[in-house]
């Protein structure tokens, strides 16, 4: 249980550093881009949408370590052994979706959890991010 609350905080580490650099530099570089105010906020979303697959690749790479080693818990269900199979189930946790097909056994749990809050905090602070950029970029229409 030690050994998982300890990647946990890692991957959650990581992730928030992952969000807030990415963030920071899409502040810094997108008002210089050369298109039209209302198409920046693209770019921010495809920032962010690039921020969360980055993330969620961390905890699936988390998870394909983790399974059946070190005793630290396994996905059980639909699995056909490859990568994607942990990024989809990264995907679903960190969305919180949880479809079912696929779930944690032993400490992982504690990890799955751990992501679904990670992943809930960091969509909310894409959602402001993207809130303020739109406010910023559509405050004058010009179409």
């Amino acid at each position: 249980m030690l050994a998982t609350l300890a990647i946990a905080f890692a991957l959650v580490t990581a992730t928030v550093l992952i969000h807030y650099e990415i963030l920071r530099r899409a502040s810094t570089m997108i008002p210089w881009l050369k298109l039209r105010r209302q198409f920046r906020v693209l770019a921010v979303i495809v920032a962010v949408l690039f921020a969360h697959i980055l993330e969620i690749a961390l905890y699936a790479a988390a998870y394909a370590a983790m399974h059946d080693h070190f005793g630290l818990g396994r996905l059980e269900g639909a699995l056909s052994g490859s990568f994607s199979d942990f990024m989809y189930f990264s995907l679903t946790s960190y969305t919180t979706l949880g479809v079912g097909d696929i779930w944690p056994t032993g400490p992982m749990r504690l990890l799955t959890g751990i992501e679904a809050l990670n992943g809930l905090v960091l969509i909310g602070w894409s959602a402001s991010f993207t809130y303020l950029a739109m406010e910023e970029f559509w405050g004058e229409r010009t179409w």
